[in-house]
């Protein structure tokens, strides 16, 4: 299955139900603020698991979660937590659902789209730029006899 172009930097499993980011390559922090109040699983490097919904994280991947089942690293103890603060440094990874994915990879069409639009609208602005119009300071070079535009050497 082919992924967009976002994704290479991220590994992705395509079957199943969630994709698996390994903080080993690059996460890209807007797919995190589109899980924002989504379910997540963070498991942690000491393996420690947290379940619970994103409400926000920061530029350095700290995460903060609501709602939180903590699961020991044998996975005999178990503690719910109504907020947990997770440090960036210390997530090994993060499970996040296929439909959080779905978004950002529809988030970064749109994007995409916008930016060229935008591009359209600048050329366009811009007036064409092969033989139409006048170009840079003054009038045209070739006709001698029409008036100088500009600051030319003074003739």
């Amino acid at each position: 299955m082919a992924h967009s172009r976002i994704f290479d930097d991220i590994k992705c499993s395509s079957r199943g139900m969630d994709y698996v980011f390994n903080l080993a390559f690059r996460l890209p922090l807007s797919l995190l603020r589109t899980a924002q109040n989504h379910p997540m699983l963070v498991e942690l490097k000491n393996g420690e698991t947290y379940n619970g919904h994103l409400v926000s994280c920061d530029a350095w991947m700290n995460i903060h979660l609501r709602d939180a089942i903590c699961t020991s690293r044998d996975g005999d103890r178990f503690l719910k937590m109504p907020e947990v603060y997770v440090r960036g440094s210390t997530i090994k990874y993060l499970r996040i659902p296929d439909d959080v994915v779905e978004l950002v990879k529809d988030e970064v069409k749109e994007v995409r789209r916008q930016q060229k639009d935008q591009q359209r609208a600048k050329r366009a602005m811009q007036g064409g730029s092969r033989g139409g119009g006048q170009g840079g300071r003054g009038a045209s070079r070739g006709n001698r006899t029409a008036p100088q535009g500009g600051r030319g050497r003074g003739k």
